[in-house]
């Protein structure tokens, strides 16, 4: 299955679509994406392909951004006990904890722990280590984040997750599938296009 997401910056101009591929299961699925942002201090476009493994963990991320100044490229993978992290002028090896990776404006990125904690379908409480990368700039920092189920989603009603990491704390609404319907103060999804795999005759 596949569906196109689109979501709308909150309060200003901005845009992230992104096509998600669903599959491995039970939390695998592949997503390639596009952030357009203008920015006071700069407008920048950035492109994304990420692949998460049928376990909630991520596999591979690359990430390009464009100023009107200049061009940036970052690449990480994630193996068993290390992160290997590529920018073009040469590979680095990082042991870090934990199995999530967010990107500065995009709210798909909740996506790795909310569908690995099943943490719109169950309660849950839990705090993890993130890598987080900046855009434009495509600076790696680590940082903690944290997940606590407020409501499971039932029926039409979907589920609402509180996160919080650094000073921010917000109630993200959370579709059926895991992905974030509204993260107030960044974004909130305008269109959600689906396509179901085609049956054989």
């Amino acid at each position: 299955m596949t569906t196109m997401l689109t979501w709308q910056a909150d309060g200003r101009p901005g845009l992230e679509g992104t096509r998600v591929h669903f599959g491995p299961e039970p939390a695998g699925f592949r997503a390639h994406g596009r952030i357009v942002r203008p920015d006071p201090e700069g407008d920048f476009t950035a492109s994304y392909s990420l692949v998460v493994r049928e376990d909630g963990t991520l596999g591979r991320l690359s990430v390009s951004s464009a100023t009107t100044g200049s061009e940036k490229h970052l690449t990480i993978s994630r193996t068993e006990g290390f992160w290997l992290f590529d920018d073009g002028s040469g590979s680095a090896r990082r042991d870090y904890d934990g199995a999530d990776v967010g990107l500065a404006f995009s709210p798909l990125f909740n996506a790795l722990p909310i569908r690995r904690l099943n943490a719109h379908r169950e309660r849950i409480d839990a705090e993890l280590p993130l890598v987080f990368v900046s855009l434009p700039h495509l600076e790696v920092t680590t940082t903690r984040q944290r997940y606590r189920t407020v409501r499971v989603a039932e029926g039409n009603s979907p589920a609402v997750v509180e996160f919080s990491w650094a000073e921010t704390r917000v109630e993200l609404e959370v579709d059926a599938d895991g992905f974030v319907l509204s993260y107030p103060g960044l974004a909130a999804l305008v269109s959600n296009e689906r396509a179901e795999p085609a049956t054989q005759g």
